[in-house]
């Protein structure tokens, strides 16, 4: 065992250790659909200057949504209700009473001079003091008028200690914050603070605030500047001594002190930075509800999730023989590093994302079948060299396709979570661990079990046992053939445009139908005089007509039924049929619901994934070439058409599994065109005088085998998802099916041949030879940069 191998094997122990620690000994946060959560109805108010309608309600959703989000709550559900009503869903959440504060809580900041000492007038009341610890508030309560819709004039307050004082009118609001983070001085043993940062015009005004308040001698309560939170001053402090009068301060940013605790800091820098709610909110109901899915469903697709990975190591071992039943082992250990990833990062695990989970350990097995077949390679064209040495060698020629394919995902999944939010912020994050695990055990794992079982003295006596001393039978089959594919290569981007204009007309001719996560729907809730499980409650809808309905429990007893577009006659039919299994059914609630994937999310979504593209698109044109990048792109476009398309021709509907499972197919897309053009680009490097359709032929040929066995070990775990996984995951199963069919496809016959119609007018000279963008020399056939560690160097 080399030193190398040995750094693997130890590193690879630790990490499992460590994840089957984490795994053993923390729980996992469960999604609605697993375990439930808790619901608050939100009711919107008037002020004096905003009615509380359906657009200042649905702008007061989004801004609940990143407190939401800052609050680490992963995949909740936010849905108006009616014209002025928000209902909350969160899921698995630790201490919904400090949830429901800060979600309550209205946040409106203002900054404003102090006038001084306030003069009680005899026909005014006293100045309440305010609470102890201000972020403590009461959510429930009506909010006192706001800073913005108070007396133009001012307001009187009471500071820290409880003294009355005049405060002019609101200098700077919470608009002009551009971000607020909360800190502890131990140093100067203010201990928990907020440190805010203004904006640029923002921070012009509290220069010129804190500028008029040192015009005041020291002392005076002049000098101070009020901080205001939701009518409460939070913070009064003295302008230093050390700043001049009319000078201010000028660094734009201030700190908010104020005996807080941890929790009051960071709950005040979040609201702060969420912004405030464009009206006060209260809460007029909280509580429990049960899953969305019942056991039998779960149980159901745990079991189809077993069978597919089952399949998937079996696949790849007949492939691969020894050398695949050590990568089956190492896809295991790529399952508990990531399930210990989700685990410790707190992400919230759904049954779409559990499925997904499941499908990234088939697809993880792609770094895997890349470096085997490199190494088939290299024992068929110098069937003496050692097998320990094909081994090393397609590990390194494979790292290129390797890095490439998972930095474009991992830069897509980037900036779904920096730009996204809601679902698609949480996607990103596992995304991203995905990509970063199946690399380690590709790269790390695999390699060190492969590496140690290279240096046995019966593998390598015995190479039909190990699985890469012989070509596989798909290579030995095409190699036979010599098919010319790309003689004609507009011939196949025809044939791809005529798909798209087929779904296209599907799109238009059937209509998407979109889900009630786009275009809201009805929310009922039932109460029956004998009880009814969630499980019967589904399956009876559902024989009734009703079976995308979303059934749960609510409160003791209850059910609650949410639903696409229902009128009056629907929801007659669905309480008949309840009426069945519960006898008498008495409705306790009906109201209209807006989507929870609203307006402003989608457009999130759209913005990060189109900025997602345009940085791809760069990434592949720096390392391959433009016309490489473009023809990937437009493979992906047309791969997601295709699948929208189907589903229009085939009525399903388009929901928040499905965008989950369309970014998926996006990820895959991209992956295969890249280890393609990973492959012309060597070759043509190598042959820079031979035509490109000539070169892409041989790079399509040689690529067949690792598209062909990645794909495979995906749809053995997708095929059984869609016929074992029950209704809940079919749609989820289906997208992705097509997605993987079509993805192949176009990686081969789109992606290739739309490159080769682009370099015909394009004036870049073909690849330097022995070289890679970015890399150093590459060994190749001729000979090596590097000597092989295993080769001393003799030649006969």
């Amino acid at each position: 065992m080399t030193r190398a191998t040995a750094v693997r094997a130890v590193l690879a122990v630790a990490v499992l250790l460590v994840s089957v620690y984490i795994s053993l000994t923390m729980s996992p946060r469960l999604g609605l659909d697993l375990q439930g959560g808790t619901r608050i109805v939100l009711q919107a108010r008037d002020t004096a200057t905003v009615e509380a309608d359906r657009e200042t309600t649905d702008r007061t959703l989004e801004v609940l949504r990143q407190r939401i989000d800052s609050l680490g709550v992963s995949e909740p559900t936010l849905t108006r209700s009616g014209e002025d009503r928000i209902i909350v869903e969160l899921p698995d959440v630790q201490d919904p009473r400090q949830a429901a504060e800060v979600i309550g809580r209205t946040a409106q900041l203002t900054f404003h001079a102090v006038e001084g000492p306030a003069v009680e007038k005899p026909d005014e009341k006293p100045v309440e003091k305010p609470d102890e610890k201000p972020s403590g508030s009461d959510p429930t309560a009506d909010p006192s008028p706001t800073a913005d819709t108070a007396d133009p004039d001012g307001l009187t307050l009471s500071d820290e200690q409880g003294r009355a004082l005049d405060l002019g009118p609101a200098r700077l609001s919470g608009a002009g914050v551009e971000d607020a983070t909360a800190g502890f001085d131990a140093q100067g043993g203010a201990g928990w603070s907020v440190s805010l940062e203004f904006r640029k015009d923002a921070g012009q005004d509290w220069k010129r605030l804190t500028g008029e308040a040192a015009c005041h001698p020291a002392g005076d309560d002049r000098r101070r500047v009020a901080i205001v939170l939701d009518e409460k001053v939070i913070s009064s402090p003295q302008v230093d001594p050390s700043v001049g009068c009319k000078v201010g301060l000028p660094s734009g940013a201030t700190q908010i002190t104020g005996s807080f605790s941890a929790d009051e800091a960071r709950d005040l820098a979040l609201l702060i930075k969420g912004g405030a709610l464009p009206v006060p909110v209260e809460i007029v109901e909280q509580r429990t509800v049960g899953p969305t899915l019942g056991a039998a469903a779960i149980d159901a697709s745990a079991r189809a999730a077993l069978i597919g990975a089952a399949a998937t190591a079996l696949f790849i071992t007949i492939v691969y023989r020894l050398f695949g039943a050590l990568a089956a082992v190492a896809l295991g250990a790529y399952g508990v590093i990531s399930y210990a990833a989700l685990v410790a990062l707190g992400v919230t695990l759904t049954l779409p994302g559990l499925a997904g989970f499941v499908l990234a350990i088939g697809m993880a097995v792609d770094a895997n079948v890349l470096v085997f077949e490199r190494a088939r390679e290299e024992c068929a064209e110098r069937p003496k060299r050692s097998l320990r040495s094909a081994l090393t060698t397609g590990f390194t020629k494979a790292w290129s396709a390797v890095a490439d394919s998972n930095a474009t995902t991992l830069i897509a999944a980037g900036l779904l979570f920096f730009l996204g939010s809601g679902p698609v912020k949480g996607f990103g994050v596992t995304l991203a661990i995905g990509v970063i695990a199946s690399m380690f055990s590709a790269l790390v794992i695999a390699r060190a079990l492969t590496e140690i079982a290279a240096s046995t003295r019966f593998v390598s006596d015995y190479r039909n046992v190990n699985g890469i001393a012989r070509p596989g039978a798909v290579r030995t089959w095409l190699v036979r053939k010599d098919p010319q594919l790309f003689r004609k290569p507009v011939r196949w981007l025809v044939v791809s445009v005529a798909l798209v204009a087929v779904a296209v007309a599907g799109i238009v001719v059937r209509g998407v139908d979109l889900g009630v996560e786009f275009t809201g729907g009805r929310l009922v809730e039932y109460s029956t005089s004998r009880p009814v499980d969630v499980e019967t409650a589904r399956d009876t809808l559902a024989a009734a007509g009703f079976g995308d309905a979303e059934v749960t429990t609510a409160g003791d007893g209850d059910l609650s039924v949410r639903t696409g577009k229902l009128d009056n006659d629907g929801e007659h039919a669905l309480r008949t049929a309840l009426a069945e299994e519960g006898g008498e059914t008495t409705k306790v609630r009906d109201e209209l619901i807006g989507p929870s994937l609203g307006d402003e999310l989608r457009r999130n979504a759209l913005i990060a994934l189109g900025v997602a593209v345009a940085v791809q698109l760069a990434y592949l044109a720096v390392r391959f070439r433009w016309t490489f990048a473009v023809a990937s792109v437009g493979a992906m476009v047309h791969d997601v058409i295709l699948v929208v398309g189907a589903f229009a021709w085939l009525g399903r509907p388009v929901d928040g599994i499905f965008l989950a499972a369309l970014l998926t197919v996006i990820g895959y897309s991209v992956n295969d065109s890249v280890v393609v053009f990973d492959r012309v680009r060597e070759l043509w490097g190598a042959n820079r005088r031979t035509p490109l359709d000539t070169i892409a032929r041989r790079a399509v040929l040689q690529t067949v085998p690792r598209t062909v066995n990645t794909g495979m070990g995906a749809l053995f775990i997708l095929a059984a998802l869609a016929v074992l996984g029950g209704d809940s995951l079919a749609d989820f199963a289906l997208a992705l099916l097509i997605g993987i069919c079509v993805g192949t496809w176009s990686s081969v016959f789109t992606a290739v041949p739309g490159a080769i119609v682009l370099e015909r007018n394009a004036k870049t000279p073909p690849p330097a030879p022995g070289k890679r963008k970015g890399k150093g020399p590459v060994r190749g056939h001729q000979g090596a940069s590097r000597r092989d560690p295993l080769d001393n160097g003799a030649r006969v």
